[in-house]
């Protein structure tokens, strides 16, 4: 295990693949940690450096009090970046790890030279919704939401053929730290990125589930339009954690965002 300290916050963090290749950074969703993307790396890493990381308040890393926001979120990306001499990189972020790439860059844009979007918008959401939500889970306990988030997570195929995964993944919410998990429902409560999209100028492709619930594929193919050099590539079957049902598929449009729009 490896850990760097950053503004305080103390992140646990795991680099994958052979150093001097192409690299990229993966940013995990809500209520999961690095883990989510050991698929994806299994299939990658022979040729690619991977550093994952669990964000502040999810895995091993601190969970300070929150509210949090976006933006510190953002700061901790940075932060480690510059600790680790990582960079400029691909930054490849899933539902709210997409918001903080496309926060960090909108903010620095030297930080990265491409994005993969996976299931994310410039929103996500509504207020109601995530009030909801907080309020539920503070009073119950993750465990209480664990059902309904599974139904949003993945799609129809992957809870019918995979139930005994699907199970271990509610598992996996239901241990999150609560604290971690509701600043970052703040976060995501709070956050509106459409402002800032016109300053985000590197190249990306936005990625989606077709049968995802909490980013449906409007929104995704939405968030392509909005940015200046974007592709839009959809995933048939999947849900919202698309590199976890698809993990062979996302590998492939990984590689080819790398080796062709990015040029290796």
């Amino acid at each position: 295990m490896a850990f760097a300290t950053v503004g305080g916050i103390t992140l646990h963090y795991r680099v994958d693949g052979p150093a001097g290749a192409p690299s990229a950074v993966l940013l995990n969703s809500l209520g999961t940690d690095g883990r989510i993307w050991d698929g994806l790396v299994d299939r990658i890493a022979g040729d690619c450096r991977c550093l994952r990381y669990d964000q502040r308040g999810q895995g091993l890393s601190d969970s300070p009090p929150g509210p949090y926001r976006i933006g510190d979120h953002a700061g901790d990306l940075a932060g480690l970046l510059e600790a680790l001499d990582w960079g400029p990189t691909v930054l490849c972020g899933l539902s709210i790890g997409g918001m903080i790439a496309l926060e960090a860059v909108s903010r620095q844009p030297a930080l990265a030279r491409g994005l993969v979007l996976a299931d994310t918008a410039a929103v996500i959401g509504t207020r109601a919704f995530w009030t909801g939500r907080m309020r539920l889970a503070a009073d119950l306990g993750l465990e209480s939401i664990a059902a309904d988030v599974m139904d949003r997570w993945f799609g129809p195929p992957f809870l019918r053929d995979r139930a005994t995964d699907a199970a271990g993944w509610a598992n996996l919410l239901a241990r999150a730290p609560l604290e971690g998990y509701l600043g970052s429902c703040a976060a995501l409560r709070d956050a509106d990125l459409r402002p800032s999209l016109a300053r985000v100028t590197v190249p990306a492709v936005c990625v989606c589930g077709s049968e995802d619930l909490s980013t449906p594929p409007a929104a995704v193919r939405a968030l392509a339009g909005q940015l200046v050099d974007a592709a839009y590539v959809e995933l048939p079957g999947a849900g919202h954690l698309t590199p976890v049902e698809q993990p062979g598929q996302f590998a492939g449009i990984l590689r080819e965002f790398m080796g062709g729009r990015l040029g290796g």
